[in-house]
């Protein structure tokens, strides 16, 4: 039997079509020591939708702050109490572990919930996350989730969560051994940068964030790239108020892309921020974690940054220049577990497989962000895994 497919009946109505606008306003506030008395940043924060009455506040807090700042939830909660008036913290300050464990554990999800349903929370009440990116993704997750929305304030604590993953409207978990298989795009209420946190990160911390300016640099920003390139012995020695530029500028980059990419919630198969991410998402699971996020997506960059002068995008001089920037600032960018099954594609466990986890989660055809010149991206659908073998013994080289 055929069935007309264009054949109409009395049952095909014409289709009802609508179009909605929803427009999303938040900020990212700079200040330090966030939780002194005589600091009214959050107070502020939170008395700025115009509502009088003191509102209700779950904090959820990264237990590797507090080696650093021990006093930190003491002085949340005396915080608290001084501005009464403005808000009251609902329950005790949830402590977790942070780093990409928190993001593995989906009971996490389950027990954040259950805090913000048992301190009688609604839409209009707040979530503290305080710590590092993956903390942030997590609580903000959980957030997004609970009452299909509770306020979000985010208070990033290291230089990526700060300048990069804080500042953005994406909230997610891994699962299925894959990163950010669950989460949601759904905007903080604000964002508060307390520089004052940066001064207790171990050196691995403080360098992995800044492989998220260099990506943007060198996508978007080529004055940028020169600032960091010419300010990397600065950056190693860990210079603060370089950073703080450094910070500010990215932050800048990476919001100025949200709202003016015209795709702010990844609709498409465009994924720009995501340059070197396909191979540093892959990394990260195939060394079980061992590399901070930064840290990978470093190496993601210098292997397409190679991929991009080996294919006669990116001119030699410029390669090298990248390269040197990474390696000044500290960063290693070859892993042995970039080659390990490299020639069984079928093997989860091959980093070429990243390629197509990286197409499924954005779905639609494969796109990457490749390197036409510094500050210039281009995109790309399909690529030569040969050159990719190449690019990676280059790298093993250098």
């Amino acid at each position: 039997m055929v069935v007309d497919i264009k054949q109409k009946s009395k049952f095909n109505l014409q289709p009802i079509h609508q179009r909605v606008s929803v427009t999303f306003n938040y900020e990212v506030y700079f200040t330090q020591n966030l939780f002194e008395l005589k600091n009214p940043t959050l107070a502020q924060v939170i008395t700025a939708d115009g509502e009088t009455k003191p509102k209700k506040v779950v904090a959820v807090v990264d237990a590797g702050i507090l080696q650093h700042h021990p006093e930190l939830v003491k002085q949340l909660v005396a915080y608290t109490k001084f501005y009464a008036e403005i808000v009251a913290i609902a329950a005790e300050p949830m402590i977790i572990s942070g780093g990409e464990a928190a993001k593995n554990d989906r009971t996490l999800v389950d027990q954040i919930q259950q805090q913000i349903e048992a301190a009688g929370l609604c839409r209009h009440c707040y979530v503290l996350a305080i710590g590092g990116g993956a903390v942030l993704d997590l609580v903000g997750y959980a957030a997004a989730t609970a009452h299909r929305g509770i306020r979000l304030i985010r208070i990033p604590t290291t230089v990526l969560a700060q300048n990069d993953s804080g500042v953005g409207v994406k909230n997610g978990i891994n699962a299925f051994g894959k990163k950010n298989f669950l989460g949601t795009f759904a905007p903080p209420y604000a964002v508060i940068n307390d520089s004052a946190f940066l001064t207790t990160l171990d050196d691995r911390d403080w360098r992995s964030g800044i492989a998220e300016a260099i990506k943007v640099a060198l996508i978007k920003d080529a004055s940028f790239f020169d600032y960091i390139h010419s300010h990397s012995a600065a950056l190693a020695q860990r210079d603060m108020d370089t950073m703080q530029q450094v910070i500010y500028r990215c932050a800048q980059l990476h919001l100025e892309h949200i709202a003016n990419s015209g795709d702010p919630f990844e609709m498409g198969s465009s994924r720009p921020l995501d340059f070197g991410h396909w191979a540093a998402h892959k990394l990260e699971h195939l060394t079980n974690y061992r590399l901070r996020h930064g840290e990978a997506v470093a190496i993601g960059i210098a292997l397409d940054c190679t991929y991009s002068y080996l294919v006669g995008l990116l001119d030699c001089s410029q390669w090298q220049r990248v390269l040197s920037t990474l390696s000044a600032l500290g960063f290693t960018l070859y892993v042995p577990e970039m080659v390990e099954k490299l020639s069984q594609m079928e093997d989860p466990d091959c980093l070429f497989r990243g390629l197509t986890e990286f197409r499924e989660h954005l779905g639609g055809e494969l796109t990457l962000m490749l390197l036409q010149r510094i500050g210039k991206g281009v995109e790309v659908h399909e690529v030569d895994l040969f050159l990719y073998r190449q690019a990676i013994s280059l790298l093993r080289e250098f």
